[in-house]
């Protein structure tokens, strides 16, 4: 069982990537899941290697019980992430990023699931699933966009029982990484700044499991 070298790690992709990943979340499906109208999502599977991204075989996304108790066991299927933002310069970087800091090798599985969290009425779960693990060696989140929300920090534990010792309100571009076999994570709810208007926080998360 592979550990990296730290607990949580930050690190930031370009404003550059930034902006081009910007505007590649308005399309963003809901889902017939639990949290499919709240959390939108796409999921693919790709290698990151000589300059581009490989989009791998479509995959459905399942987590046992004892990992999700929100939607464990739930086999789900999501549609996959669009060619436009496979083949962009900024997925590619925030790939790069996740494969070099974790030393993986070109034929890795990296597991990316697109998701835009939208606030419904008041408060929205960024997290529905509250403190948890993913069940993978290596975890990536990168905040990419937030209009018209507060809250939805990012709350790294040491222990599922304890009080958090990371909170993070993560800017666009930020990326946080975990050792998901060391440390819990959950991100506290969003609400609307303005009440009248919807909000949105915009994200990709990569899991990688080591071969």
């Amino acid at each position: 069982m592979y550990h990296p070298d730290y607990l949580v790690q930050l690190s930031q992709i370009s404003d550059q990537a930034v902006k081009e990943l910007e505007p590649m979340f308005d399309d963003l499906p809901t889902t017939p899941y639990a949290d499919g109208q709240y959390r939108l999502r796409r999921y693919s599977i790709v290698h990151c290697h000589d300059g581009a991204l490989r989009q791998m075989a479509h995959h459905t996304f399942v987590q046992s019980e004892a990992i999700n108790q929100h939607q464990g066991g739930v086999i789900r299927n999501f549609e996959e992430l669009s060619p436009s933002v496979l083949h962009s310069e900024g997925l590619f970087e925030l790939c790069r990023l996740f494969r070099d800091n974790n030393e993986l090798d070109a034929q890795q599985d990296i597991e990316i699931h697109q998701m835009r969290v939208i606030t419904l009425n008041d408060i929205t779960p960024v997290s529905p699933e509250g403190i948890h693990q993913d069940g993978f060696d290596h975890i990536a989140i990168a905040a990419i966009d937030r209009k018209n929300v507060q809250g939805g920090e990012i709350l790294v534990y040491r222990d599922k029982c304890e009080r958090p010792f990371f909170s993070l309100a993560m800017d666009k571009g930020e990326v946080a990484l975990l050792d998901d076999h060391a440390v819990w994570h959950n991100a506290n709810p969003i609400r609307p700044l303005n009440p009248a208007e919807h909000g949105h926080m915009d994200l990709f998360v990569l899991t990688a499991k080591v071969h």
